[in-house]
């Protein structure tokens, strides 16, 4: 058996078509061609040559490693990692022989089908090890790396939280086509990096601790903050407002939950009545694990009333007042800036 890294498009767009229809897709637009036909990797980088001829050799054959591998080397029982645009992980087992559906939706011809095992995973549920595998560029690659299909198995007995075993290290040989990108050094050294600032931020701030974080940020940002007591605080965390007093608008009623799970419905609507009663304007909802589509549904409804924040969204907020947090906050999360070189979208085909 095996682990993949499958992604629903460079921006997660296909996401929801790969979750409702238990499905996994190959989004190569325009790749009309029976690809369980072809006989060796020769004849399919001659129909990528016609196909994309505007690409260069090198990202040619490049691709025709992720799409051979897609039609030719994943196989029934092998399981399938699928980051998501809300910043989880979805985990699903193949069930289903490769597919060619010539009258379909274009990029939509080529799939095999899952059972989803479980759905938004908290990125923080994984060793960084297997992050850092899963943070790769590539949309289809197999993932090797420290026994990695071994320890996200016992993830799923273990409430899909990471064993700390120890991984046995297999040695690749050394005529071994790389499957794992961080075996090729593609990797997303961004995410990556907020994966190690989000399990720094949830070790130091999980709990009560964590609207002590929120406040920071909102006082940062320029708000006047009162934050509740711990224990029963009626729906209400933090209430802020601009002004050095606080008498200014917008006043903001704050609800903070540090869960790793995503968040129901009957909170967000315990925020909007308590909005009503203590006379704020309008609310913001952060919850680490993100939200339930029964929350997300009602944002258009509530556009002017209610944000919400994710845990990648407190992360953005965090890092664009980094610099403006008071000093001890900062020493609880050092961080430093760095530059790199930015992929070019160029380079990519998905």
């Amino acid at each position: 058996m095996a682990l993949w890294l499958n992604r629903s498009g460079r921006h997660c767009e296909h996401e929801t078509k790969f979750l409702e229809e238990g499905r996994i897709y190959l989004t190569w637009g325009g790749l009309n061609h029976d690809l369980g036909k072809l006989a060796d990797r020769d004849a399919l980088m001659a129909v990528l040559e016609k196909v994309y001829p505007q690409f260069k050799k090198f990202h040619r054959v490049q691709n025709s490693g992720q799409i051979w591998a897609f039609a030719h080397k994943m196989a029934k029982g092998d399981w399938v990692a699928v980051p998501s645009k809300r910043k989880t992980i979805h985990i699903g087992e193949i069930t289903g022989d490769y597919q060619f559906d010539p009258k379909a939706t274009n990029p939509y011809y080529h799939f095999r089908t899952v059972k989803w095992l479980e759905q938004d995973i908290p990125r923080t549920n994984f060793d960084q090890d297997i992050l850092n595998s899963l943070g790769a560029f590539t949309t289809v690659c197999q993932i090797k790396r420290n026994d990695a299909e071994a320890r996200v198995r016992a993830m799923k007995a273990n409430g899909w939280r990471a064993t700390n075993a120890k991984p046995k290290v297999a040695r690749i040989a050394d005529d071994e086509e790389p499957a794992d990108a961080t075996e090729t050094g593609e990797l997303d050294l961004e995410q990556i990096a907020r994966d190690q600032i989000a399990r720094l931020i949830y070790s130091k701030y999980a709990g009560h601790n964590l609207e002590e974080l929120v406040e920071a940020i909102l006082a940062a940002q320029g708000f006047t903050t009162h934050r509740s007591d711990k224990g029963a605080d009626g729906g209400i965390d933090i209430l802020a407002a601009p002004d050095t007093l606080g008498f200014g608008h917008p006043r903001i009623c704050v609800q903070v939950k540090s869960q790793t799970t995503p968040l129901e419905r009957p909170v967000l609507d315990q925020l909007v009545g308590t909005m009503q009663n203590v006379g704020a304007d309008q609310g913001l909802l952060v919850c680490w694990g993100g939200f339930k589509p029964t929350v997300l549904r009602e944002l258009p409804r509530l556009f002017f009333k209610v944000r919400l924040w994710d845990q990648t969204d407190l992360i953005e907020h965090f890092l664009a007042v980094y610099d403006k947090l008071d000093e001890e906050l900062r020493a609880e999360l050092p961080l430093k800036r760095v530059w790199a070189v930015a992929a070019s979208e160029a380079d990519e085909q998905e």
